[in-house]
């Protein structure tokens, strides 16, 4: 199996909330893993925002990311590029996406085309 995964999914690797469990069965049993380059810097935002919140401490929140960090060359990373922003604009408006939600979803296309799983 080969998975896609967006910011989300990535941080339920890490941060046990509702569907850890399910993604690190996925991540486990794929044979390979992506992302989209957006990813990095939307997963240490959302460790910060757990620090703020008050749902990890400081010092939790930095093992995390030096894990993510450690972990980060082993995905398959999409590049955001010209072409993926306008499929991800049309994506947006047709189906009322949110901006990166739509570059995620024009980036897991993007990667599965490069694959010839069209």
């Amino acid at each position: 199996m080969i998975l896609y995964l967006d910011s989300s999914a990535i941080v339920k690797q890490y941060v046990v909330e509702t569907g850890s469990a399910e993604v690190r069965q996925a991540v486990t049993e794929s044979e390979i893993n992506g992302t989209s380059v957006i990813s990095h810097a939307e997963v240490i935002a959302t460790f910060r925002k757990t620090v703020r919140a008050g749902v990890l401490r400081e010092e939790e929140a930095v093992k995390l990311r030096r894990s993510f960090d450690r972990g980060w060359p082993d995905l398959v990373r999409t590049r955001v590029t010209e072409r993926l922003i306008r499929h991800a604009s049309t994506l947006a408006w047709t189906f009322g996406l949110r901006g990166y939600d739509a570059v995620h979803l024009a980036s897991a296309a993007a990667w599965r085309q490069a694959l010839g799983r069209d």
